[in-house]
């Protein structure tokens, strides 16, 4: 089946898995690119709702509760989405869909049959899936008294033996860690990775990033063996920058909380000064 008329002709990447599925894609564009995979008859690709940038003729579009994609009812009573958009070929001729990216970034195609059926990532990274991939939350109740682990960032879990379509802000690299291979990233830059990397946070000061500024970052320790993908440009920093650009011209208090904390450290000092100098006086 031709590609639409807009486009040069269909010359898909095809790739086979180790399970024996094919799976016929292509990545367009620079910046914000956009994702078209091509469906024979009765296959279906399962989506993030409001991906879909366009689709054939004799492809079905319909939003589904899969319970095994969803994290959970509790989520579900704090706004997050738990539905999915099923893609279906109903038709007899081969059909196409055309998944866009959120924002711009690259888009990450993942056999999931490289990662022994299990990969994390961020929970806005996964974008659609081809064939058995099931997504699932990996937040869990835990004690007080255990560390932060990769599930406490990494807050979606991948499974399954299909092909799935990752997106990272900025630029993406992939960094092949070899067992006892250390290596230390910004934890909002991990898009994914192994679950067999072992996982450390580092937490910052924050006392001293309240008193004396700077961005709230938090560093993790990666220990191989293992695959990690890492974005130059998380979501929430391209955000921060948009909200900020708004106020470089006449910056208000109010977009500068942390002033606040430095006006009470200052007249917290000046009184102690104060204070201590009318005790030696009297002395």
């Amino acid at each position: 089946m031709a590609a639409p008329f807009f486009s040069t002709p269909f010359q898909p990447y095809v790739y086979q898995s180790q399970q024996g599925s094919v799976t016929a894609f292509q990545i367009s564009g620079g910046d914000v690119q956009v994702l078209q995979v091509m469906l024979k008859s009765q296959e279906k690709l399962t989506a993030k709702p409001g991906a879909m940038c366009y689709m054939s003729g004799n492809m079905q579009m319909d939003n589904n509760y899969l319970p095994e994609n969803d994290g959970g009812v509790w989520q579900w009573i704090f706004g997050k989405r738990v539905s999915s958009t099923i893609f279906f070929n109903s038709g007899s001729d081969d059909g196409y869909v055309g998944i866009a990216a959120p924002f711009p970034g690259r888009i990450l195609p993942v056999d999931l049959t490289n990662f022994s059926g299990e990969l994390l990532c961020q929970a806005d990274a996964f974008l659609c899936s081809v064939n058995d991939v099931s997504v699932s939350s990996t937040v869990e109740p835990r004690p007080r008294n255990i560390e932060i682990g990769a599930e406490m960032i990494l807050k979606q879990k991948l499974r399954g033996q299909g092909m799935a379509f990752l997106v990272g802000g900025g630029s993406v690299m992939q960094k092949i860690l070899a067992p006892r291979e250390v290596i230390t990233v910004d934890a909002a830059c991990i898009v994914a990775m192994s679950a067999t990397i072992n996982f450390q946070l580092k937490s910052p000061n924050q006392l001293r990033r309240a008193v004396f500024g700077g961005d709230n970052q938090l560093t993790a320790s990666l220990t191989g063996p293992g695959v990690v993908f890492i974005q130059s440009l998380p979501f929430h920093r391209l955000s921060q920058r948009i909200a900020s650009s708004r106020s470089v011209a006449g910056p208000s208090l109010r977009d500068n909380p942390k002033f606040f904390i430095q006006i009470v450290m200052f007249f917290f000092l000046a009184y102690v000064m104060i204070v201590s100098s009318i005790i030696l006086t009297d002395v």
